[in-house]
C-alpha cells in the first residue's frame, strides 16, 4: 500500500504549495533531532522530509496523486543523513524555510514603475468656484531620449552578470553548530538584474531616464475645495530602464478672499448696515462672484440676521446644481452723534416709550435705540 504523504504532514490532497511548506516548517521544528531528544523523532522527521520531498517535486507529486509511491521505482532517493548529500540535512531544512536551493527568486527586471508626484497649485475663490485651465511647470524624471529607456550607449547591449551567471543573485554557506546553512541575497554586481551595461548611455548614465522639466495644462474643474488634489494619470517620473511613469498630483491651494469665505458648496460674506437703514428697510447693492445682486432689507432686520441668496455659491462638485451665498447682517450704532442727531433721537425714544429702558430680564422691553441711554 502506497505511504499516504499528505497524512504525515497532515494535510488532504489538492493542498497548496505554502500549505505543504508550512506543514513542513512546522513539523521540522518540533521533530529534528537536534531539538528533540525523544528516540522516535528521529524517524518521525525522517518521514516528513520524505512526505516534503515527495509533494514539493512535480513528477513526484503526480506519481502521489495517481496512487503511486514516487520512491519506491528506484527514481527518487531516500532520505539521507542528517548532515549528507541526501534531503533532511540542515540545509534541505533552511532551503523550506527561507527559500534556498532549486526555489530561487531569479533576476528582477531592470524596468520598475516610476514613483508618483504632488505639486501644489494656488488658484481664486472665483477658479475654484467656476473652474479654469492652468499650466504648471513640473521637474520629473522623464524617458531618455537618446537610449529611449535601455540605458546602454548606441550599438552596445546589456550582457549577462559573470558573477551571478545571470540568476540575479548569489549564494553562501556558512557553518552553524547545527550544520551549514545557506543564504541567498541579490547579486552585487548586477544589483539582481543578471545583466551589466559595459557601455552605459551617456546622457541618462544607464538609468533610461534624465531629469527635465516640461509644463502641463491643467483643467481644474468647478467646485473643486482646498485640499483638493486632481489626478493626472502618467504624467509623473518615469521608472527605471524606462519604466512606466507614476501619476502626478495637483493639490488645490485656495487663496483667501477679500469679502467671501467658503464651506463647501456655500459661500458666507458680511454686510455693515447703519442702524437707521436697518429699521427703516433699504435695498443693498451687493456685489457677487456672478455679479452684483440686489438685496432688499425689511425694515426692523436686527443683527446677526442671516439672508439667503439661493444658487449664488459654488457648484456641486460631480453632482449638479450650486451651493448658497449667506449675507450676515451687522447693524452699526453710532458711536458719535452731534447736539441735533442727539436731540432727534430722544425725541423719538420719547415717542417710543424708549427713553427710559427696562433692564434686561425684566417685564420691560428694551428698544431698538435702548444702547444710546446706558
Amino acid at each position: 500500500m502506497a505511504t499516504d504523504y499528505y497524512g504525515l504532514l497532515g494535510l488532504t490532497r489538492g493542498a497548496s504549495d505554502t500549505d505543504i511548506k508550512k506543514a513542513y516548517r512546522r513539523l521540522a521544528r518540533d521533530l529534528h533531532p537536534d531539538v528533540n531528544p525523544d528516540p522516535g523523532a528521529k524517524e518521525r522527521f525522517q518521514e516528513v522530509s520524505r512526505a516534503y520531498q515527495a509533494l514539493t517535486d512535480p513528477e513526484k507529486r503526480r506519481i502521489v496523486d495517481l496512487g503511486g509511491d514516487p520512491f519506491d521505482s528506484g527514481s527518487g532517493a531516500s532520505a539521507g543523513g542528517f548532515g549528507g548529500a541526501g534531503f533532511g540535512g540542515l540545509g534541505d531544512i533552511m532551503d523550506a524555510f527561507f527559500g534556498g536551493g532549486a526555489a530561487t527568486r531569479g533576476p528582477r527586471s531592470r524596468v520598475r514603475a516610476g514613483g508618483d508626484a504632488l505639486i501644489r497649485l494656488d488658484l481664486d475663490l472665483d477658479e475654484t468656484v467656476f473652474g479654469t485651465t492652468k499650466d504648471i511647470t513640473v521637474d520629473t524624471a522623464v524617458l531618455c531620449d537618446a537610449c529611449t529607456g535601455a540605458g546602454t550607449a548606441p550599438g552596445t547591449h546589456p550582457t549577462t552578470c559573470v558573477t551571478c551567471s545571470g540568476r540575479g543573485e548569489v549564494q553562501s554557506v556558512q557553518r552553524s553548530f547545527l550544520g551549514q546553512v545557506v543564504a541567498t541575497r541579490p547579486c552585487p554586481t548586477c544589483a539582481g538584474t543578471g545583466q551589466v551595461i559595459p557601455e552605459p548611455c551617456p546622457k541618462c548614465g544607464g538609468d533610461g531616464r534624465v531629469r527635465a522639466r516640461r509644463t502641463i495644462p491643467v483643467k481644474v474643474p468647478a467646485g473643486v475645495e482646498d485640499g483638493m488634489r486632481i489626478r493626472l494619470t502618467g504624467h509623473g517620473e518615469v521608472g527605471p530602464g524606462g519604466g512606466p511613469a507614476g501619476d502626478l498630483y495637483v493639490e488645490i491651494a485656495e487663496r483667501p478672499h477679500d469679502v467671501f469665505t467658503r464651506d463647501g458648496e456655500d459661500l458666507h460674506c458680511r454686510v455693515t448696515l447703519p442702524m437707521t437703514a436697518a429699521a427703516l428697510g433699504t435695498t443693498l447693492t451687493l456685489d457677487t462672484l456672478d455679479g452684483q445682486e440686489e438685496i432688499d432689507i425689511r425694515p426692523g432686520t436686527q443683527s446677526g440676521s442671516v439672508l439667503t441668496l439661493r444658487a449664488k455659491g459654488a457648484p456641486r462638485l460631480r453632482a449638479t446644481g450650486r451651493g448658497n451665498l449667506m449675507v450676515h447682517v451687522e447693524v452699526e450704532t453710532p458711536t458719535r452723534l452731534d447736539a441735533e442727531q442727539e436731540k432727534l433721537l430722544r425725541e423719538l425714544a420719547a415717542l417710543r416709550g424708549e427713553d427710559r429702558p427696562a433692564a434686561a430680564g425684566t417685564d420691560g422691553h428694551g428698544g431698538l435705540f435702548s444702547r444710546l441711554f446706558k
